[in-house]
């Protein structure tokens, strides 16, 4: 037993040293960008905190590194096998793995300097230009300095690493072998399969629903700080995992030019910003900005064709209903594709690109929309989710773009909690509202974004909750209808009401009725209402619409002066001749009265009729309008995947949050 401890000692002083290595280069890296934290009020505790989150996805590395030397060690243990040979074999598997990750720790010091992020899998690409590459890394005095630095703390783990090795032989080989006998073989054999549980704890790194992601980084509003907690090797090791997935590949539907061309056509775009990209644009609105607070709502699975305004005979949402007929109300208005895109398309105006998920990248990108705007306007940016807060790195996502704070799951009474997906509407929207309050109580506009979730299976519903339905899917619509009602009901007696604007959209809908084609339009034909009883008059809108279109219709309203990176357009003042959206597999764009269906990888394409966002039987046989469609379609996307790529979508290029 006592050979076996040693052995154990040996594995975790070469995790510390490891974790403490990882640390002095987050220290270099600390003082190198300690200029971005000039200016600010910033506690050490918070600063301090970005060190220990950065230890904390340190241990993930160190974890993978340590699983195999610590499952080789304790079989060997329980076979008695103490020699040499196994422990410089597992010196030699530290010294290549450390030194590895060591030196992405060391490159990535200039790659952040430069480019604000840490090293990712783009770095790749760099691999066909070899001479190129190392011209720059010799030429460069900030890579030779990394470079040193490598080989010093390199030399100094071999060094130290080594000396660990041979006390660790030294002490083994001074304890003369045991007999066998089932106590300590016993014992051995439950703290081996108790250290190798919490290895495995280790790589996951967090109890949650969800391992852990680079959004456990981020914490505070200083995007320095945030990122000063990712660890590089576990970066790059995301990153590539990500880029490896089919979803996440870039399309290739048109020329890029043609597409950027097509865009600026389409959008009206006459003006030319090329410190910000292709198709930014000025946008003034009229009059004095009005500072009125905005709630926006994204409804779970809220498909039009569940609503008595649009035809359904159920009476699931008489609150809905009564709000259609009270607020601006988007009767042809579809979403982009899924929750994630919902949130990626109205704050910032971009459209879904199929699968790709954009928030969950292990590199965050920089995006100007709604919630920087209105922050850059002195607005309090907020976001309330049900969930936890890493579930698609959300977390990292919004506090890079524009919001101040998150309430997620963590902050929520574990009672509350009732399901994977966190709590139900009611006590989100309930736990909100004092917050709201307290905001507008401090003098400060707010932008605060609410993501419900009850809508969405596995549907929990309250035992004293009385409905009509005979079905658990219309029960529960009916349940998210009445929350929203008490929600706003409970937001009436508050004094911030009257100067407030609420948004609420489907983030997405579901498949109502018989499905009519391969995309059923009611997965995206959404509802759309802008309420704000003292302000706005009530008025049905029949043009088209889509989600990348709400950021520039809720500035409008707000009179407030901005430049547009998104591919949006104010609803009250222009008008679409096409929606578009995308599934994981298929294209859809929609005019007055068909719809077009594009599935990339069969390169195959229908053309329907449809009446109200309803499609209807049968392919029509109408090239000149399928190509109108699929060049509409195909130019949006495009040219959302060449901004997106090249780092074209922030206020300005180069553009760095703080």
């Amino acid at each position: 037993m006592k050979r076996y401890l040693y052995a154990l000692r040996y594995l975790i002083s070469i995790h510390v040293l490891g974790l403490i290595l990882f640390t002095a280069f987050r220290l270099i890296l600390f003082l190198q960008g300690y200029e971005y934290l000039m200016g600010e009020e910033i506690s050490v505790f918070t600063r301090l905190e970005a060190f220990v989150r950065g230890l904390w996805l340190d241990n993930v590395v160190a974890c993978y590194i340590s699983i195999l030397p610590l499952v080789i060690v304790s079989i060997c243990s329980l076979i008695g096998y103490f020699g040499k040979n196994l422990y410089r074999g597992i010196h030699i598997f530290f010294s290549v793995f450390y030194v590895v990750a060591f030196a992405i720790s060391a490159a990535d010091i200039p790659y952040f300097a430069y480019f604000f992020k840490h090293i990712n899998a783009s770095i790749f690409n760099w691999f066909g230009y070899t001479g190129t590459t190392l011209g720059l890394m010799f030429g460069e005095f900030s890579y030779i300095v990394a470079f040193v630095l490598f080989l010093c703390l390199s030399f100094l783990f071999v060094f130290l690493s080594r000396i660990l090795l041979h006390r660790t032989c030294r002490d083994i080989q001074r304890v003369s072998a045991e007999k066998f006998h089932w106590k300590p073989e016993l014992l051995t054999l439950l703290c081996s399969t108790l250290l190798i549980g919490v290895c495995l704890f280790g790589i996951r790194g967090r109890m949650g629903y969800n391992p852990i992601k680079v959004s456990a980084a981020y914490y505070c509003n200083n995007t320095f700080l945030n990122q000063l907690g990712i660890s590089p090797s576990f970066n790059l090791l995301r990153s590539s995992l990500e880029a490896s997935k089919s979803e996440n590949r870039e399309i290739d539907l048109m020329d890029e030019k043609e597409a950027i061309s097509t865009v600026r056509r389409e959008l009206n775009i006459t003006d030319s910003l090329p410190d910000i990209s292709p198709i930014a644009r000025k946008i003034d609105n009229p009059g004095q900005p009005s500072r009125k607070n905005v709630v926006l709502v994204f409804m779970e699975s809220m498909s039009a064709e569940l609503l008595g305004h649009f035809g359904n005979p159920e009476h699931l949402t008489p609150f809905l209903d009564s709000i259609a007929v009270r607020s601006l109300c988007f009767n042809r208005f579809f979403s982009a594709g899924t929750t994630n895109h919902a949130i990626h398309s109205v704050l910032y105006s971009y459209p879904a690109l199929m699968k790709r998920n954009s928030m969950k990248g292990a590199v965050i990108p920089f995006f100007a929309g709604l919630p920087t705007i209105l922050q850059d306007n002195g607005y309090r940016t907020l976001f309330f989710m049900t969930h936890e807060s890493q579930y698609d790195n959300m977390n990292g996502y919004l506090r890079t773009n524009g919001f101040d704070r998150i309430f997620a799951q963590e902050d929520y009474p574990k009672d509350k909690v009732v399901n994977s997906f966190g709590v139900q509407d009611d006590f989100l929207y309930q736990y909100a509202l004092p917050i709201l309050t307290e905001t507008a109580d401090e003098g400060q506009p707010f932008f605060a974004v609410l993501l419900s979730i009850s809508n969405h299976p596995p549907y929990v519903i309250h035992k004293d909750f009385k409905t009509h339905s005979s079905t658990d899917e219309h029960r529960i619509v009916e349940f998210a209808d009445h929350a929203l009602k008490e929600f706003i009901d409970e937001a009436k007696q508050q004094e911030w009401f009257d100067n407030t604007i609420f948004v609420f959209v489907g983030d997405h809908g579901k498949i109502v009725g018989t499905p009519r084609s391969d995309m059923p339009l009611s997965f995206n034909h959404v509802p759309l209402f802008i309420y704000s009883p003292s302000f706005i008059e009530p008025l049905q809108i029949e043009d088209l619409g889509g989600q990348v279109d709400i950021a520039p219709t809720v500035l409008g309203l707000l009179n407030i002066d901005y430049t547009d990176n998104g591919f949006g357009v104010n609803l009250l003042q222009e008008k679409r001749k096409a929606a578009f959206f995308t599934s994981d597999d298929a294209i859809g764009c929609v005019n007055d009265s068909l719809f077009y269906i594009y599935k990339p990888k069969e390169n195959q394409e229908w053309l329907l009729s449809q009446e109200r966002a309803i499609e209807k039987g049968g392919n029509i046989d109408n090239p000149a309008v399928c190509q109108e469609l699929r060049e509409y379609a195909f130019s949006m996307l495009q040219t959302a995947q060449y901004l997106m790529s090249n780092n074209l979508t922030g206020k300005y290029i180069g553009y760095q949050p703080r």
